[in-house]
């Protein structure tokens, strides 16, 4: 067996949460080692646009400063484009960003990636955490005395931590070896990303999101010369940015009829991979056992039309660092507020997401007539927008707007 100090707490993933989540920890005192099975994080079309509530949990946890002197980016102004609405009418009615500093929020915060995984990690190893990277042949074994083997340089190592962290993403090792049970919901479209550079002459601080034709589109500015594009489309063209040639494909997608200016868009030039996945939401009812804790996507993520990732990852770091710290005892009656708070945040992101789904990623006649249809309804207060909790956070609207029969009112029209 190989050697390390045994720590306190091994966190699986130096992704964004187990980044953060070691930061934090090791800051408060506590011995964190971190596993990371990459040697180097790379693109992979995940979470860059973080919800002004997601905002605020970054400062709550003392990081934000450091995610805004790395080259985070606030956004200004966000509009609504697309073919059920004329864009010169779309462009009288944009979301002032910067209005949610009257509600106590900064505006969305935009960064790649891989640079914020970067940053935490080596906030984390500021703060005096251990990082190991390169793990290989993971093995978690819960229980009231958890056990980690992992092999590292061609050497095993065992660790004896009175807790591990499941940060491990989507496909969570952590997650199956503890047998924590995930709940998935059908897929309903798919979504492709690309981060593109030299995208000069579209202005740095506009978000914007619509439908024309057979796509969902989205874009968000990371500096003046930088833009994360994003396009849902249907299950029945999974075929649409397959291929050698998907990044020429998925940029001609983006000159938009509907969009003024599209064309800065298009005529950027690919700076990153460009992926496609499904956009079903996952969840686990309890993301705990008996010495392991799942936070994350690895505990369950949302429907990415939504762009809700980051901050849900981020409150599940505060909440189970506030956990932890209150409770040194670290059992499984420690974590049952997060897995209480987490289920109904969860249940409100997913439907909010669905809403969000069948109106803006269902394509053709009847889907626009509808779109236009949902907006008169919302003029007049006469159909729910669950909009807001996407920026302010799902706890702040009313249970009541939560409600699920909202999406068999919108499959109706």
């Amino acid at each position: 067996m190989g050697t390390h100090t045994n720590p306190e707490v091994v966190i699986v993933g130096a992704g964004i949460g187990g980044g953060a989540l070691a930061t934090v920890l090791a800051r408060a005192g506590i011995a964190v080692t971190l596993l990371e099975k990459s040697l180097v994080h790379v693109d992979q079309v995940r979470g860059e646009w973080l919800a002004p509530w997601g905002v605020a949990e970054t400062q709550r946890l003392g990081l934000y400063e450091a995610l805004l002197a790395a080259g985070g980016h606030h956004l200004g102004r966000h509009i609504s484009y697309g073919d059920d609405i004329d864009a010169a009418t779309a462009e009288s009615q944009p979301l002032d960003l910067m209005a949610f500093e009257g509600l106590g929020f900064k505006s969305p915060l935009c960064m790649r990636h891989p640079v914020m995984c970067d940053l935490l990690d080596a906030e984390a190893n500021k703060s005096g955490a251990e990082l190991i990277r390169g793990v290989t042949d993971l093995q978690v074994m819960p229980g009231a005395a958890p056990e980690v083997r992992f092999r590292h340089d061609g050497v095993e190592h065992k660790f004896n931590p009175r807790i591990v962290i499941g940060a491990d993403g989507r496909n969570s090792t952590v997650r199956a070896q503890a047998g924590i049970e995930q709940h998935r919901d059908p897929t309903h479209h798919l979504m492709a990303g690309m981060l593109v550079d030299g995208t000069t002459g579209w202005p740095a601080d506009l978000q914007i999101f619509g439908t024309e034709a057979r796509i969902n589109f989205l874009a968000f500015p990371q500096s003046s010369e930088r833009v994360r594009l994003y396009i849902c489309y249907g299950i029945d063209d999974k075929r649409r940015f397959a291929g050698t040639d998907n990044q020429a494909r998925f940029l001609d997608a983006f000159r938009l009829a509907t969009v003024p200016g599209s064309q800065h868009l298009a005529n950027g030039v690919p700076s990153g991979p460009c992926n496609s996945y499904g956009n079903e939401d996952t969840w686990t009812d309890a993301p705990y056992v008996p010495g392991v804790v799942l936070i994350g996507d690895a505990a369950g993520h949302n429907d990415p039309i939504i762009g809700q990732g980051l901050s849900i990852t981020y409150r599940d770091v505060r909440i189970v660092r506030d956990l932890m710290l209150e409770n040194r005892s670290w059992t499984p009656d420690t974590f049952r507020p997060y897995a209480e708070e987490r289920r109904e945040r969860m249940r409100r992101l997913r439907l909010a997401a669905s809403t969000f789904s069948i109106l803006n990623a269902e394509f053709g006649d009847h889907a626009r007539e509808r779109r236009m249809r949902v907006r008169e309804e919302r003029m007049r207060n006469s159909f729910p927008d669950v909009t807001p909790a996407t920026f302010v956070g799902p706890e702040v609207l009313p249970a009541e707007m939560f409600d699920e029969t909202i999406l068999d009112r919108l499959r109706a029209i």
